[in-house]
C-alpha cells in the first residue's frame, strides 16, 4: 500500500510507473477491484500494473515468508532486467526486503531507491545486526546458549503463529535492553524483528546489508519530527516522506475488496464513540483468541467496527461471524475489508485496535487515533514501544500469565485508554505535527521533492 501511494505521488510530479508485482498478488488486487464494482480506472492513468512469477507452483504456501523470499530473485530479476531494458528505465524504488534489486544497478546501470515500508529505527537496528551477533546477543545461526528468558514468555505473544516463522527465541542469546539514541524508545532484544525467524534469514540480511551502499538514497514513510535520531542513524541520508497517504479513489493496493457501506454505518454513531479493530494483512488468529476478543469488545458495551479477512482465523466460518453478528445487534459491525483510512479520519472512531504493523501505525498517526497495541510478528513490537514508550499515544493489551489475551483486559484496557485525556491529547498533537509535515513547507513535503529532482536525473 505505501509503494502504491509514493507511486501516486510521484505520478503527480509527471512520472510514469511501472508498479511491479508477483503474479500472485496482481491476481489478488484484480479480483479485490472487480468484487468492489472497480476496474482498471482504479488505478492512475500514470501507473502501469506489471507482474512475474514468484518461483512457487499454484499451491505454493506463500504464507511461508521465509521460502517465499528466498525464490523471489531468481524467479524475478531476469525479467525484471528485461522491463528495465525494454522500457529504457533509469530509476527503481525497491522495498528494502527486495534489495536483491541493486544487483541491476550493475548489470543493467540502473539507478536504485531503497524504500523502507518499517520505521527508521527498524531499519537501523537491522543495520546492527552484525554487531549485536558479534557482541553475543543473537545467534546468526539459531543455536542459542541457555536463554534467561523462558521460551514460554516470548510464545505467548504469538504462540499460534506458524512454525515457520516463530520457532522459538532460539537466536536470542542474551535479552539485553537497546536504545539505540537518547530519543528512541528501548527495547528488548526478542523484539529485534528477525531474530526468531530461521537463521538463513538473519545471514542473509547481513549479505544483503553490505549491498545497500550500491543504493542512491533510502527513502522513508516516516517524518523528522518523530525519529529524526533513528534516520540519522541509517546508512545513507534518507528522505523520510510521510506519512503516505492513499488518493481519494481506489489506489489498487488492497487484497480484498473494501466494504465502503461501514462509512455509513460509522456516520450513524456519535462523536469518538466507535472502537476500531484491524489486524492488517499478515495476522492469524487462534479460535481461543478470536473469542476473547470477541467477548472483550462485546463487554465493552461500545459500538465497534471489526474488520475479519477471509483468513483472519484458523477454523472459523461464516456462521460463527453471522452468530456473533446476531449477538451483538446493532451494536458492532463486522466487515471482511475497511477502507482504513477513511474510517481512521472518521469523526466517530475513538481509538484503534491493531496489530501496530508500520502502515497502521502511520495511519494511526496521521488521523489522531489512540491505539490499544496488540502486536503479532516482526517490527510490531518496536512500533508498540513508539506508541506506548516514546509518544504516549497508547497502551498496551497485556496477556495474563497462562498468555490469554482476556476479555477482561480487552474491556480494562478500552475503558482506560478512552479515559485518559492525556492520551488523546498526545495523538493530537502527534497529528498536527505529521500534517504540517506533509504540506508545502514542510519536512516530508520538502523531502518528496528532494526525491523528485533526484529521480529526474540521468
Amino acid at each position: 500500500m505505501p509503494l502504491m501511494e509514493l507511486s501516486h505521488r510521484l505520478v503527480d510530479h509527471g512520472f510514469e510507473v511501472d508498479f511491479v508485482n508477483t503474479d500472485f498478488n496482481h491476481a489478488r488486487i484484480l479480483t479485490a477491484l472487480a468484487t468492489g464494482g472497480d476496474t482498471g480506472a482504479a488505478v492512475h492513468a500514470g501507473i502501469h500494473l506489471v507482474s512475474f512469477p514468484d518461483g512457487m507452483g499454484p499451491d505454493g504456501d506463500r504464507a511461508d515468508i521465509v521460502r517465499l523470499a528466498q525464490g523471489l530473485p531468481a524467479a524475478m530479476l531476469g525479467q525484471v532486467e528485461e522491463l528495465i531494458r525494454a522500457h529504457k528505465i533509469r530509476w527503481v524504488v525497491a522495498d528494502v526486503s527486495m534489495s536483491w534489486v541493486l544487483d541491476l544497478a550493475g548489470t543493467a546501470g540502473v539507478r536504485v531507491a531503497l524504500f523502507s515500508t518499517f520505521s527508521a529505527a527498524t531499519f537501523a537496528v537491522r543495520m546492527r545486526i552484525p554487531k549485536m551477533v558479534e557482541d553475543g546477543i543473537i545467534d546468526e545461526n539459531g543455536k542459542s546458549k541457555p536463554n534467561p528468558i523462558s521460551v514460554s514468555s516470548v510464545l505467548s505473544r504469538s504462540e499460534f503463529m506458524q512454525d515457520m516463522v516463530f520457532p522459538c527465541a532460539a537466536n536470542v542469546k542474551r535479552n539485553e535492553r537497546i536504545k539505540l539514541s537518547p530519543n528512541t524508545p528501548a527495547f528488548d532484544a526478542a523484539d529485534i524483528p528477525w531474530v526468531r525467524l530461521r537463521s538463513p534469514m538473519i545471514k542473509g540480511m547481513i549479505k544483503t546489508n553490505q549491498m545497500f551502499a550500491l543504493a542512491d538514497t533510502i527513502v522513508c514513510n516516516t517524518f523528522h519530527a518523530i525519529e529524526s535520531e533513528a534516520l540519522a542513524l541509517l546508512p545513507k541520508a534518507a528522505l523520510a516522506i510521510g506519512p503516505l497517504e492513499a488518493p481519494a479513489s481506489n489506489s489498487a493496493s488492497h487484497l480484498w475488496p473494501e466494504d465502503m457501506a461501514c462509512l455509513a454505518c460509522l456516520d450513524a454513531q456519535a462523536p469518538r464513540s466507535v472502537v476500531y479493530v484491524a489486524f492488517g494483512s499478515f495476522t492469524v488468529f487462534d479460535t481461543a483468541r478470536l473469542q476473547e476478543l470477541a467477548d472483550g469488545l462485546a463487554l465493552t458495551g461500545r459500538p465497534f467496527l471489526w474488520v475479519v479477512r477471509p483468513n483472519f482465523a484458523n477454523g472459523v466460518d461464516e456462521g460463527w461471524l453471522d452468530q456473533f453478528r446476531r449477538r451483538v445487534g446493532d451494536k458492532g459491525l463486522v466487515v471482511g475489508w475497511a477502507p482504513q483510512q477513511r474510517v481512521l479520519s472518521h469523526p466517530s472512531v475513538a481509538c484503534f485496535i491493531s496489530h501496530c504493523g508500520w502502515n497502521s501505525t502511520m495511519e494511526g498517526v496521521r488521523h489522531g487515533v489512540p491505539f490499544l497495541c496488540w502486536p503479532y510478528f516482526a517490527d510490531q513490537f518496536m512500533n508498540q514501544n513508539y506508541i506506548c514508550d516514546a509518544w504516549g499515544t497508547g497502551l498496551r493489551i497485556d496477556a495474563d500469565e497462562r498468555g490469554i489475551f482476556t476479555k477482561e483486559e480487552i474491556r480494562d484496557k478500552v475503558d482506560q485508554l478512552l479515559g485518559d485525556d492525556g492520551i488523546r491529547t498526545r495523538a493530537l498533537s502527534l497529528k498536527r505535527a505529521a500534517c504540517e509535515s506533509i504540506t508545502d513547507g514542510g519536512s516530508s513535503h520538502q523531502d518528496l521533492l528532494k526525491l523528485v529532482n533526484l529521480l529526474r536525473e540521468q
